[in-house]
């Protein structure tokens, strides 16, 4: 019997190793993230881990105003999938395709690269790699 018991722990350590580092370590990435710009939403981010390994999308909405004195109005776009995910320690790195942002010109735009640093379990800092834009900060949905 214990050696039955010694066997089926050793097991599950062994299950428990075998997966990868980035799905054991992502958890607390996992969720929904809402990030606003002006008081109004400017992203929603979605990270999965369905299926054994990370995955998501991001939705972000175009914030305009017809005038400099009128208020900014915010209205989504499409989700896109989050494309070459990296784990590294408490950040996510991935892109999202630009191919539908402004077509046509931007049918032939390389990926956006963005980085996802967590700062607290509910706080998370998401940057635009690709331009010198602010960075934005992101609240976990409960």
């Amino acid at each position: 019997m214990k050696n039955r018991l010694t066997l089926l722990l050793l097991g599950a350590m062994l299950v428990a190793n075998s997966l990868p580092a980035q799905t054991r370590d992502e958890k607390g990435l996992v969720g929904v993230w809402r990030g606003q710009v002006e008081s109004l939403p400017a992203v929603t981010l979605n990270i999965t881990d369905e299926g054994g390994g990370v995955s998501g999308a991001i939705l972000f909405y175009l914030l305009r105003r017809n005038t400099v004195n009128d208020p900014y109005t915010s209205s989504p776009g499409i989700p896109e999938p989050l494309l070459s995910l990296k784990f590294n320690g408490n950040s996510l790195e991935f892109q999202v395709s630009h191919r539908r942002a402004h077509p046509p010109q931007s049918l032939s735009d390389p990926p956006v690269r963005f980085r996802l640093t967590l700062k607290d379990p509910g706080h998370a800092e998401l940057v635009n790699e690709s331009e010198r834009a602010p960075s934005v900060l992101l609240i976990r949905d409960e």
